[in-house]
């Protein structure tokens, strides 16, 4: 079937776009509902716990299925990924302390009891779950990211039929997180919002990145010492807080 006539299709649902490629649409379309992301299609699920499979929390672009498919199939994978919306209790998605070297400024988790929110619970398999780490910087001892496991209660991932998890994994920010300025981490209010904050509010970062988030997301996919720089620069200027998940990141093993 031609996928632009099929309905389950990931361009006919609105979410075939990867912020990879357009980074200021971080994080992405996410989906209404649960779906098994299927090559180019969305299918509908037939359970929403695989046992065989690891469970790892999306908090940004990895809940975008665009996003998803960009990354498998930059290595061949083809095998299907269910997604599956949970209601999460515990977790902020607040603003990683890094510049991305595919040109955004992307989401990280942060303790905050008691908040409440929807989240997407991606369930991988091995070759999957080695995709998403190496693309986070989870299999690298100095990557942006550790993939921390979260576990009842301090973190509550209840499914749509009342199953409750034991615990997940999520990608915690090794840098930390932005705060917004009463040292409190702010939360991520989109690429193109959050950029223009953030220049506004540093002239030095301006010099680096340029005055509009075009100009930012441009200059970063350019250069990756830039995007080092820019990741100094955050903890510098004194805009950085710890997202409160440090304690649950284990020493890293290749």
């Amino acid at each position: 079937m031609d996928a632009r006539l099929d309905s389950r299709s990931l361009e006919a649902l609105g979410l075939a776009e990867a912020p990879r490629d357009h980074p200021l649409l971080y994080p992405g379309a996410w989906p209404s509902d649960s779906g098994l992301l299927d090559g180019d299609r969305l299918l509908p699920l037939d359970r929403l716990v695989y046992d065989d499979r690891v469970p790892v929390l999306a908090v940004g672009s990895n809940a975008c299925p665009g996003q998803l498919r960009h990354k498998m199939d930059e290595f061949g994978i083809v095998a299907p990924l269910p997604m599956v919306k949970a209601r999460v209790t515990g977790l902020g998605v607040g603003v990683s302390a890094h510049v991305s070297r595919v040109g955004y400024v992307s989401a990280s988790p942060f303790h905050a009891p008691g908040q409440v929110r929807e989240l997407f619970l991606t369930w991988l398999d091995d070759e999957q779950l080695a995709v998403i780490d190496a693309s986070e910087g989870a299999a690298e001892p100095d990557g942006n990211y550790g993939r921390a496991w979260l576990p009842a209660p301090d973190v509550r991932i209840e499914l749509a039929d009342g199953t409750v998890l034991p615990g997940a994994f999520a990608y915690v920010n090794r840098h930390g997180v932005l705060h917004d300025g009463t040292g409190a981490p702010r939360p991520h209010s989109g690429q193109r919002e959050l950029l223009t904050e953030l220049l506004v509010g540093s002239p030095r970062l301006r010099e680096l990145f340029g005055v509009t988030p075009e100009e930012f997301c441009a200059r970063a996919r350019a250069d990756a010492a830039l995007c080092e720089r820019g990741t100094e620069l955050f903890a510098e200027e004194k805009l950085v807080t710890a997202s409160g998940l440090e304690g649950y990141l284990r020493p890293w093993r290749p």
